[in-house]
């Protein structure tokens, strides 16, 4: 088969289309053919040489796929061959097959294409196990988002309104926050042009942000403390602004606030089956009542997934790219 292979680290020309041996799945393991995966910024790590997968994954890049069962490794049951699915990856989704762990496939959703569902796996769990099973947002509740209009954050949007919270996001510009609103952003804050400490604050009468999700990491740090609420909880994805900063503990106390950080792809296969789990519980069913759906800003040819990634690079997308066979 062929895939995407990163001979030497480096920038968008290090990916080399390649002919490599086909992956054999393992006890409890299935293999899927790939129809589409999505750019990921992990995966611009892993091409800078930045994020290793983890010991035992694919050295390819690619974090999430969709296509159709082409074997079954021992001990599977409840899937066969032909099915359509998506899968959360650890890597290896930048290839024409993938051998993924049972307990990190999904079927596709009801009414949804076969590419489309590519742009969901990494998204939805991360956002649902962060959102809702960690920070626990509630109907009622005011969610803050960084970089609303990357695929993390439209997803984000779309969950928070269906289970009747509010949303606040940032991005940094008109066309970025247009598209958020049209998603369901009830609070727009162009954070080139604005503090979103004080855009919050006046957004909730003083009150702050419930559930902060963010993508930055140190950069944002003292200031997303600073506008959380009392009790606030504010969720960690994302390391684009640095990974080291200064915190006031304070005001964390003051606030009876909480922060977590994590990341999806170096958890035990366990944690990642429970996630998948309750996210085909309670997600599935609104992409399947279209409540919610994926946003898709391009789908690109897989062998020229150095385009997808310079297009990451530049930041001028809104949702997911796709990677297609």
């Amino acid at each position: 088969m062929y895939a995407i292979t990163i001979p030497e680290p480096g920038g968008p020309e290090a990916l080399v289309w390649t002919e490599v041996p086909e992956p054999v799945p393992a006890e409890g393991e299935v293999l899927v053919e790939v129809a589409a995966s999505a750019v990921n910024r992990a995966d611009l790590l892993q091409r800078q040489g930045h994020y290793n997968p983890p010991p035992g994954a694919s050295p390819y890049p690619g974090l999430e796929c969709s296509g159709r069962i082409a074997g079954l490794g021992p001990g599977v049951s409840g899937w066969a061959v032909g099915d359509e699915v998506c899968a959360l990856l650890a890597g290896g989704g930048y290839a024409e097959k993938v051998a993924v762990p049972a307990g990190q496939l999904l079927p596709v959703p009801q009414g949804l294409a076969l590419r489309q569902a590519a742009a969901l796996p990494e998204v939805t769990c991360t956002v649902w196990s962060n959102v809702f099973m960690i920070a626990h947002l509630r109907p009622g509740e005011t969610l803050l988002v960084h970089g609303g209009s990357s695929g993390i954050g439209t997803m984000a949007i779309q969950l928070a309104k269906a289970v009747g919270a509010r949303v606040a996001v940032t991005a940094g510009s008109a066309q970025k926050l247009e598209r958020c609103a049209e998603l369901g952003a009830d609070v727009l804050i162009n954070y080139r042009e604005q503090d979103f400490v004080e855009e919050i604050r006046q957004a909730t009468a003083g009150a702050g942000a419930d559930v902060i999700l963010d993508n930055m990491g140190a950069k944002y740090l003292d200031r997303n403390v600073q506008a959380l609420a009392v009790s606030g909880r504010l969720a960690i994805i994302g390391l684009q602004g640095g990974v080291k900063g200064e915190l006031n503990l304070g005001t964390l106390l003051r606030k009876q606030a909480a922060i977590t950080a994590t990341s999806l792809r170096a958890r035990p296969l366990g944690e990642k089956a429970a996630i998948v789990a309750a996210v085909r519980e309670h997600v599935w069913p609104l992409i399947a009542a279209g409540h919610v759906r994926p946003v898709v800003d391009r789908e690109l040819p897989m062998r020229d997934a150095a385009t997808a990634h310079r297009v990451l690079d530049e930041s001028g997308h809104i949702g997911k790219v796709l990677l297609v066979s």
